[in-house]
């Protein structure tokens, strides 16, 4: 079973609490240039007997006019394919009702693939989504980090997420914290 979800960061950093001295307020510079984001889509792969797994795949986009904002259906495809691919196996994708997995392409791309089984998430669901922990994790181990340009940040959640990735503890856990019975009939 997969689920499947997006996000993205931009270079203002998430706010945390932080430590400094007594009477110092803590500051923490953000550059102001520059528009670009990195975006996210992710799997979070579980089987029974084995450890949760994290697959994503990441677009840097610098602002620049005819870049690519966003996943694109290939992108989608090139990503499911790679997740069949590591996992060895039929998959059976969960994930929400966002307007990029509704679309004509998108159907087209599941019928072209006799291993995808595609379940949707009820309208706005996001606690039934352990990829959604995974987002959470990263934006909070991102906060109050300033980098100077799109490539160091994207560098930095590469860095996490490759973190996350051997951490299967940390990935189970934001599979139990759906509340999700996860057990074959």
């Amino acid at each position: 079973m997969v689920f499947e979800d997006e996000a993205g960061q931009s270079l203002r950093p998430p706010k945390a609490r932080t430590w400094s001295r007594k009477g110092v307020t803590p500051v923490v510079k953000v550059t102001g240039k520059g528009s670009g984001r990195v975006s996210l889509a992710g799997l979070v792969c579980t089987r029974p007997g084995q450890p949760g797994r994290v697959i994503y795949r990441m677009l840097v986009h610098h602002g620049r006019k005819d870049e690519k904002r966003g996943f694109r259906e290939r992108d989608f495809a090139r990503l499911l394919d790679a997740a069949h691919q590591q996992l060895g196996g039929p998959i059976v994708l969960v994930w929400d009702n966002a307007t990029a997995h509704t679309d004509r392409a998108v159907r087209e791309l599941i019928a072209a693939r006799s291993w995808l089984t595609v379940f949707r998430l009820p309208a706005y669901a996001p606690d039934l989504n352990p990829a959604e922990g995974v987002w959470a994790h990263l934006k909070k181990s991102l906060a109050n980090l300033a980098p100077h340009s799109t490539d160091q940040l994207a560098v930095a959640i590469r860095t996490r997420l490759k973190k996350m990735q051997y951490r299967p503890g940390l990935i189970e856990g934001f599979i139990t914290e759906t509340g999700l019975i996860l057990q074959p009939p």
